[in-house]
């Protein structure tokens, strides 16, 4: 779920401040500045705030993947050639038109490639909630082999979570593949996803 929000939230403020400079300058500094603090640092507040189980997991993985998304979607976006937006605009192209129609196409390549790293995050994000504050979950289950030095089952969690990994990695490769095919070089689909 965490995921799920980071990517429609991050693909939402990307474009929003992809497309416009002036908010691309005002929230780029607070969005480093937020993403230098460190998420399991922001663990014990969520607790406070929203008490232990999957809520505060959930908003971890969310906080921890939502960044990469949102900045890279952006540059995708804001990079957009000048050259190129002035031939549209004397063709006849609205800005909304040059956005949707060129600026979007043009950051699926960003998109996928933060996909890929967020997917990674927001396993981190939600172990390190689940560990942290949870009374279920994986983060909590290895929490609790290790204490109970259970090696087997700290180990099946690692593997859980590793599987699960490459299940979503897997996915957001296969979307590249279908959405954004002529971005892709012709690697063997490994870590770049192509085909």
């Amino acid at each position: 779920m965490g995921f799920g929000l980071a990517v429609a939230f991050g693909l939402a403020l990307g474009v929003a401040i992809g497309a416009a400079p002036l908010l691309y300058r005002a929230l780029g500094p607070l969005l480093i500045g937020f993403n230098a603090i460190p998420k399991v640092a922001l663990v014990p507040i969520l607790v406070m705030w929203f008490g232990i189980g999957t809520v505060p997991a959930i908003i971890t993985a969310f906080l921890i993947s939502f960044f990469p998304i949102a900045v890279n979607v952006a540059a995708g976006i804001a990079t957009l050639e000048p050259e190129l937006q002035d031939v549209l605009r004397s063709l006849g192209a609205r800005k909304r038109d040059i956005l949707w129609k060129v600026g979007l196409p043009r950051a699926l390549p960003y998109f996928f490639a933060s996909l890929k790293v967020a997917i990674s995050l927001a396993f981190v994000g939600s172990v390190i909630s689940e560990t942290v504050a949870s009374n279920n979950g994986i983060g909590h289950l290895m929490l609790v082999a290790s204490s109970s030095f259970r090696t087997p089952l700290l180990f099946a969690g690692l593997v859980v979570i590793a599987v699960l990994g490459i299940i979503m990695y897997a996915g957001a490769a296969l979307m590249e593949r279908r959405l954004a095919h002529w971005a892709t070089r012709g690697t063997d689909g490994g870590l770049h996803g192509g085909g």
